[in-house]
């Protein structure tokens, strides 16, 4: 009796896990930040995630079409740029604003370097580096509630140390978003559940959020705004958009190191830059950029950062 084998290449393990199923996991994660938004700040910005999701699937699906590809909008992934896009607008931009950025994220940073899965820096994250540096007055418009005037965000207060000492009162804003901001940042309860959700479903690693909230603790203790080792610690990790980086942007697959030692350096790397950022440099938020350029050295990270190989003899 002769037996035929097939031989393919690897993976060999199946798994019911897909890039659908992963996307709407995180799609879960994202709809108590994303509802509180709508709540907080009102019909404006359901109408600026409105159209920033629209916009980065009907991105997708005009470039694949064009340029021959398999259309691929059912995975959710155009779907989650978009929404992480408009978690960092202010709730009053322009709704012409979330278009120029979606196609930019699909297009540019996702498309032409592949799709899914090859694109070297967060989508989200790039174009609202874009937008912010192209268009500042109204990417920096922020107000706390849809009848409240604009003012300075608590980073801003932070950074003109102008004697700000935060009360039990603003702790109690921070946590439950009765603050001004981006509209998927501001409310840090709804964040944390998501992120925990996202843990506990493993759909991403604990290692990159708790030491990316760690070191940031860490060395905004360490260097302190007015002096060494000083500082409101507490008032700074909940502030502007760290939280929201460290569990939903800092942990993208495409973009993250690969090994668990990785995520370590990861972590710690978007930590210690978001601190040099928000206390030196002229901008009062660096969460974005910190994890922007730590994007960039993810591929020598996980060139030397790997796993010890089983079996491998030692030097001698």
């Amino acid at each position: 009796m002769q037996i035929i084998l097939t031989v393919s290449s690897p993976p060999h393990i199946y798994g019911r896990d897909t890039t659908s199923r992963r996307m709407f996991d995180v799609l879960i994660a994202l709809m108590p930040a994303c509802l509180f938004g709508i709540y907080h700040f009102g019909i404006n910005a359901f109408f600026v995630i409105s159209i920033s999701v629209l916009s980065a699937v009907a991105a997708e699906f005009l470039f694949q079409k064009i340029a021959g590809k398999k259309v691929t909008i059912n995975d959710l992934s155009a779907v989650i740029t978009g929404l992480l896009l408009a978690f960092n607008l202010p709730p009053d931009v322009p709704l012409w604003l979330p278009v120029i950025g979606s196609a930019f994220a699909i297009i540019v940073v996702k498309q032409l370097f592949g799709g899914l899965g090859s694109n070297f820096v967060n989508p989200a994250l790039a174009a609202r580096a874009l937008l912010l540096a192209s268009f500042p007055v109204p990417m920096t418009n922020w107000r706390a509630a849809p009848d409240a005037v604009t003012g300075a965000t608590y980073l801003e207060l932070l950074k003109e140390n102008s004697g700000f000492v935060p009360e039990m009162s603003d702790y109690m804003a921070l946590l439950f978003g009765r603050i001004g901001g981006c509209i998927g940042e501001t409310s840090a309860v709804a964040l944390i559940i998501g992120g925990l959700y996202l843990i506990f479903r493993k759909v991403i690693n604990w290692r990159i959020p708790v030491f990316y909230i760690g070191s940031f603790a860490f060395f905004a203790f360490v260097f302190g705004r007015e002096a060494f080792f000083s500082g409101h610690i507490l008032f700074e990790v909940l502030s502007g958009g760290l939280l929201l980086g460290a569990f939903f942007m800092a942990t993208d697959y495409a973009t993250s190191p690969i090994s668990p030692n990785g995520k370590i350096v990861m972590g710690i790397g978007c930590g210690f830059l978001t601190v040099v950022i928000r206390f030196f440099g002229g901008y009062p938020e660096g969460v974005s950029y910190a994890i922007l350029i730590m994007n960039l050295f993810v591929p020598l990270i996980d060139m030397y950062v790997r796993p010890r190989i089983y079996g491998r003899r030692k030097k001698a």
